[in-house]
């Protein structure tokens, strides 16, 4: 990227603060603005990033100032008539949406995206320890602060394997293109933006669309959305309940663990622990393992990681 300063509009934020630290990873100089302080702010000013909490030009740090230098990025929870966010505007900078800033890191990688209107950031942070506890290894900005790595960014100076949560928000996910994608669920919600359900669905539809055409796309079984895939891409179903390509079986819950074993094409793989013991993991967990396997993470490391996930 030509520029040297990010500033961010809304840097406290999950996913903000994930995009914030891959840039201040990368050197650059990074400032922002939110609405109020929060744990997540406290950590960026001590990684190094210039935050404040008032919406005023003049509290904007003089670097950041030159619209040849500085990047904005901002998130769509930020008003039209933000005063900073219309300065930006006004005068020249290159603004972009957190999904687009996103949408071009992640070119060139092999990006795991998992969507869903649940189950999204459990089932992408599965993934990502999965892979990175693995020698498979991963880069991934996630919607959580995992708790094996206090942080809701992972980096690899090895892996070209990216593993994004991928949100429907006001369409975010669009501007991704997926090597393997995951839909976990897609039952009707933020119709203030989509308008109805049907729209909703479609949504999600165009975003199987847009996975690449060497990839593949896992989906719950049984969910109301029918995939568009481009001709190459192929399709795998998982589920808890009943028989898919990827599933579990022989579910067992005793004395507060869970224990259940992971079945999928050519692979069983039994007695898996799931380190946190909540009977939705078992579904999130079958999803993260299915396209960790096929990535090439091996059955004993798939077992370590399900046991080990915080």
């Amino acid at each position: 990227m030509e520029y040297k300063n990010v500033y961010f509009l809304g840097i406290g934020g999950i996913g903000m603060s994930a995009l914030a630290r891959y840039f201040l990873h990368g050197g650059y100089a990074v400032a922002g603005y939110d609405r109020t302080p929060s744990h997540l702010t406290g950590e960026l000013e001590a990684e190094g990033a210039a935050v404040h909490y008032e919406d005023d030009v003049r509290l904007i740090p003089e670097g950041f100032l030159d619209p040849k230098k500085t990047m904005v990025v901002y998130t769509p929870a930020v008003p039209q008539d933000h005063g900073e966010y219309r300065y930006f505007r006004e005068h020249g900078f290159c603004v972009e949406k957190r999904s687009q800033m996103l949408g071009h890191l992640a070119e060139g990688k092999y990006v795991m995206a998992v969507a869903g209107t649940h189950g999204k950031t459990t089932t992408s942070s599965m993934l990502a320890h999965l892979l990175k506890q693995s020698p498979v290894d991963c880069n991934a900005f996630l919607g959580g602060i995992l708790k094996n790595y206090e942080s809701n960014l992972m980096l690899s100076d090895t892996s070209d394997f990216t593993v994004i949560e991928a949100d429907e928000f006001d369409r975010s996910f669009h501007w991704l293109t997926p090597y393997m994608a995951v839909i976990t669920s897609a039952d009707p919600d933020h119709l203030d933006i989509y308008g109805t359900a049907e729209a909703y669905r479609e949504s999600f539809e165009k975003f199987t669309s847009l996975i690449r055409p060497d990839g593949c796309l896992l989906i719950k079984k049984g969910i109301n959305v029918t995939p568009r895939l481009q001709e190459g891409v192929k399709k795998y179903t998982y589920s808890v309940t009943e028989i898919a390509d990827f599933y579990a079986e022989n579910i067992r819950i005793c004395d507060g663990n869970i224990t259940f074993d992971f079945v999928g094409p050519e692979i069983r793989i039994p007695d898996v622990e799931l380190g946190v013991p909540v009977k939705v993991n078992i579904e999130n967990g079958v999803a993260a393992m299915a396209i960790a396997w096929l990535n090439g993470v091996k059955p004993e490391d798939l077992k370590k990681g399900m046991a080990t996930f915080a």
